[in-house]
């Protein structure tokens, strides 16, 4: 359509499977996500997300971070491999690396997260086994900025969700990651209005 905003250029970084990955394709495609998935990015040559990006016809690239002498050399290069294929806005969906300055510069305000509670409650590692361990009732997931803590970025979005008696990490973890897929897409819908001045 003439004179319609293009689409934010997107690029997704994984270390695993992808799952969220998947929700944020899925959500472009269908016109529920202003944006253009333009590459999938993975520190780990075996996420099994890569093969999911690539059967989907999304470019994929791996950078690995054993192939540089420190974090701020990785993180720049990373910065410059998605700055070749124009990305505009970064969603990190699994992506198992602290992100230092030298990457969250190039990008600033444009780099998400999802975690899976209700940040700043369990941020870092095993959210769902810090969860358990607390005896919480309620816990959920977040899509926050990225900034230069641990989780600790501004809160784009939050939803609970109750913890079962007899959950296990398995089962919690499940049942957030449903909710994940949902919200993802929706609050980088929002980021994305906002930055273009709409929202």
């Amino acid at each position: 359509m003439s004179g319609a905003t293009p689409n934010t250029r997107l690029g997704i970084l994984i270390s695993g499977r992808g799952t969220n990955m998947l929700a944020l394709v899925a959500a472009a495609r269908e016109g529920r996500l202003s944006a253009d998935p333009v590459v999938v990015a993975s520190n780990r040559a075996d996420a099994a997300g890569l093969a999911r990006a690539e059967a989907l016809g999304v470019p994929t690239f791996v950078l690995s971070d054993r192939d540089f002498p420190a974090r701020e050399t990785f993180d720049a290069a990373l910065a410059d491999r998605l700055a070749a294929h124009g990305v505009e806005l970064v969603a990190l969906a699994g992506f198992m690396r602290v992100l230092s300055p030298v990457f969250l510069d190039r990008f600033p305000g444009r780099v998400a997260n999802v975690h899976p509670a209700l940040l700043p409650s369990f941020p870092g590692l095993h959210a769902q086994r810090q969860a358990l361990r607390h005896g919480v009732k309620v816990t959920g997931c977040t899509v926050h900025l990225v900034d230069r803590g641990t989780d600790t970025g501004p809160v784009l979005a939050q939803v609970a969700v109750p913890v079962l008696p007899g959950d296990t990490e398995d089962s919690l973890s499940a049942r957030i990651l449903v909710e994940e897929n949902r919200l993802y897409p929706q609050a980088l819908q929002e980021l994305i209005l906002r930055l273009r001045g709409g929202g």
